[in-house]
C-alpha cells in the first residue's frame, strides 16, 4: 500500500507536501531534496524478480533520468485523446539526486482515465509497492491493450513503522478522502477526472486512498449481508405465507368434508314465507331456505333432509315459517299441511271446481277466474281444441291473496304441458292408435272411476276393450257413471236409471265412442295408464266398497257384483239414517 508523506514517527507534514498544493514559483518541478517518503527511500534497490536490477535507467545521468513510462501514456501506441490524472505518485529521488521534469507531454492517456483505476482496481493494487515495477512492465512489453492485474508479484516488504494506525483509520474517515483530490505536489490542480486540457498527460497523481477502497469494498460487504439478510427474511415471509395458506386450506377441508354443518338451535321467531319451486331438490330447498335465513347454512337443512325419507314428499309452493330455526323444525313444520299457504289442485277436479278455488285463494269476486278462462288466451296447445278441461294439471301452486288468476291459470296450463313432454304424450298416443287429446279423455275417464292406485291400469284395459270395433258385448259403449254426473256437474255414486236416459254428449250410456272432452284434470298416474293398459279381456268392473273393485269379462258375473254394490250402500244408508 503506497503513503503519502507518513514518517515513523510522529513528524508534522512539509509545506511542500501534497496537501498544501504547489508553492507558487515551483514551476511544476520537484525540489530536489523533497522526499515523499520520509528521511529514508521507501524501499532499496529491488532485484528484479525475473532476473536483473529493477531498474536499469534511473541511476543519476542516465540517458533519460525520467518518471517511469505509463503504459497507456505518451509510449503507447495509441494516441492520446482525453487528459487523466496518472495513477502513480510522483518520482522519488533514488540515490538523492533531483529529477528533472519529464518530456512534459501534454498528450492524455488514450482510454482517458490516466491509469487511475476504479476502487475494486485499487484494491488489487493496493501494496504493489514501488512504481519501478511498471517500468520494468514497460521494458518486457511496449504495449499491453488492457493492464494486467499484479496479484501475480509478490509485494515487497513493508517499510518499518509504515503499518496502518487506529489514529490513522480515523484520519481517514474524518478527511483522508478530501486529500484525495488535493492539488499534486507539483502544483497542478485537480479539476476531476479528466483534468484541463493543458494538463501534462504524465503529471504526478494522488493515487485515491486504498483504506477509501476498502471502506467500498467493506460497504459491498456489507451490502451484500443486507441482501442476503432481505432475501432471507422475504424467503421465510413466503413459507410463513404458504403455511398459513396451507393450514386454512386444510381447515376449510376438513369444514367441508366431516365437520357439521353451521347450524340454528330451536323453533325460531317471527313469520316468513318462502317459495318451493316446481322441481326443486333438497339442496335447491336448502339454498332458498338459507337466503331466507330460515336455516343458518344450506348444509345444516341437506343433512336434515337426508336423515328423514319424509322429505321427499315435499311439494312447490308458498310455506309459513319462521326465522332462524334449526334444520330440523324447518323441515318438520314444511312437512305440516297447515305451514302450506300455496294453492293445492288435487287429482280429478273439474276446471269449475278449481275456478272456484282460485277465486277464494285470491281473494276475487266468484266467477272472476271462470271468466277470465273464457276469454283470456292461457298457451294451450293447438290440439286442446281451446278447451281448458284436462290442463289445469293437479299440483301445488304459490297463490296467495291478491294473485292474479289469469297468472294461475297460465303456470296450471304451462305445469300440464311439461308433464305431457315428459312422458311423450303426443308420441305415444300413435303406439296405442289415439290422438293426444283421446288419450287425456282417456286418462280423465280413468282418474274418475279407478279408486285405488293398482286398478288404473285394469280400468284403463276396460276403456281399450270397450271401444274396440266389433265389440258387440257393450256395442262401443262406455255406460260410465262419471261423465253423466260431469254432464249434470255433480259428485255422486246413486245414478238412476232415468239419468243413463240424459240426452248429453257427455252421456256414455246413449252415446258410443269417447266423450267429447276429458271430464277432469287428470295427474300423472293416470296420464300413464291411458298410455299404458293393463292386459286383460276385461269388459265390467264395479267398485263395491273401497277397496273392493271386482273386474269381469261377463254381464251376468258383473250383475252379481252390482248386487252386492247395491247392498253395500243400503247399509250405508241405514248407518246414516240412524
Amino acid at each position: 500500500m503506497t503513503e503519502y508523506g507518513r514518517g515513523p514517527g510522529s513528524q508534522p507534514w512539509h509545506p511542500e507536501e501534497p496537501p498544501y498544493g504547489e508553492r507558487e514559483g515551483d514551476g511544476g518541478a520537484q525540489p530536489g531534496g523533497w522526499d515523499a517518503y520520509g528521511t529514508q527511500p521507501q524501499y532499496p534497490r529491488q532485484p528484479d524478480p525475473y532476473g536483473g536490477w529493477h531498474d536499469p535507467h534511473a541511476t543519476a545521468g542516465g540517458p533519460y533520468d525520467q518518471l517511469p513510462a505509463d503504459p497507456y501514456g505518451p509510449s503507447s501506441a495509441y494516441p492520446a485523446y482525453y487528459p487523466a490524472p496518472d495513477a502513480y505518485p510522483p518520482p522519488q529521488p533514488q540515490h538523492g539526486y533531483g529529477t528533472p521534469p519529464p518530456y512534459g507531454y501534454d498528450a492524455p492517456s488514450p482510454y482517458g482515465d490516466g491509469g487511475r483505476h476504479a476502487p475494486d482496481q485499487q484494491e488489487r493494487y493496493r501494496d504493489q509497492g514501488h512504481y519501478q515495477e511498471q517500468q520494468h512492465y514497460q521494458e518486457q512489453q511496449q504495449y499491453q491493450p488492457y493492464q494486467q492485474h499484479h496479484e501475480h508479484h509478490g509485494p515487497p516488504p513493508a517499510h518499518p513503522g509504515m503499518e496502518h494506525t487506529q489514529g490513522w483509520e480515523r484520519e481517514a474517515d474524518d478527511g483522508g478522502a478530501d486529500r484525495l483530490h488535493a492539488p499534486s505536489p507539483g502544483g497542478a490542480p485537480d479539476d476531476g477526472p479528466e483534468g484541463p486540457a493543458d494538463e501534462p498527460a504524465d503529471e504526478p497523481r494522488e493515487e485515491p486512498s486504498t483504506r477509501a477502497g476498502r471502506r467500498t469494498a467493506k460497504g459491498r460487504r456489507n451490502g451484500a449481508r443486507r441482501k442476503n439478510r432481505m432475501a432471507c427474511l422475504v424467503v421465510v415471509l413466503v413459507l410463513a405465507g404458504g403455511a398459513a395458506g396451507a393450514t386454512y386450506a386444510g381447515y376449510s377441508f376438513y369444514q367441508s368434508r366431516f365437520a357439521a354443518a353451521p347450524d340454528y338451535s330451536g323453533s325460531g321467531s317471527g313469520t316468513v314465507q318462502v317459495e318451493i319451486p316446481a322441481g326443486a331438490l333438497a339442496g335447491d330447498m336448502a339454498k332458498i331456505l338459507a337466503a331466507a335465513d330460515v336455516v343458518k347454512s344450506p348444509g345444516a337443512f341437506v343433512e336434515a333432509a337426508a336423515a328423514d325419507e319424509a322429505s321427499k314428499s315435499i311439494q312447490p309452493g308458498i310455506y309459513s315459517l319462521r326465522k332462524q330455526m334449526s334444520a330440523a323444525e324447518a323441515l318438520e313444520l314444511m312437512l305440516d299441511p297447515a305451514s302450506q299457504t300455496g294453492l293445492i289442485v288435487p287429482e280429478g277436479l273439474r276446471a269449475t271446481q278449481i275456478y272456484a278455488l282460485v277465486d277464494e285463494q285470491t281473494g276475487s269476486p266468484e266467477g272472476a277466474t271462470e271468466e277470465i278462462a273464457e276469454s283470456a288466451d292461457l298457451g294451450l296447445p293447438a290440439w286442446a281444441e281451446g278447451n281448458v278441461e284436462g290442463f289445469l294439471f293437479p299440483s301445488k301452486y304459490s297463490v296467495s291473496e291478491g294473485s292474479d288468476p289469469e297468472a294461475v291459470l297460465k303456470e296450471m296450463v304451462e305445469r300440464a304441458k311439461s308433464e305431457f313432454e315428459r312422458v311423450d304424450l303426443e308420441g305415444q298416443a300413435s303406439q296405442v292408435d289415439k290422438t293426444p287429446y283421446e288419450v287425456l279423455i282417456i286418462a280423465s275417464l280413468i282418474q274418475a272411476e279407478a279408486q285405488e292406485k293398482d286398478d288404473f291400469a285394469k280400468v284403463s284395459r276396460v276403456v281399450y276393450n270397450r271401444l274396440k270395433p266389433g265389440n258387440t258385448a257393450t256395442n262401443g259403449k262406455l255406460d260410465f257413471d262419471s261423465t253423466i254426473n260431469y254432464a249434470l256437474d255433480r259428485s255422486t255414486l246413486d245414478v238412476s236409471v232415468g239419468d243413463t236416459s240424459l240426452d248429453h254428449p257427455y252421456n256414455t250410456y246413449k252415446h258410443a265412442g269417447l266423450p267429447p272432452g276429458p271430464i277432469d284434470n287428470p295427474g300423472h298416474q293416470a296420464i300413464e295408464a291411458a298410455l299404458n293398459p293393463a292386459d286383460g279381456e276385461w269388459l265390467y268392473f264395479v267398485t263395491v266398497k273401497p277397496g273392493d273393485t271386482r273386474f269381469t269379462e261377463t254381464y251376468e258375473e258383473h250383475q252379481e257384483h252390482v248386487k252386492d254394490f247395491n247392498a253395500e250402500q243400503a247399509k250405508k244408508r241405514a248407518e246414516e239414517d240412524e
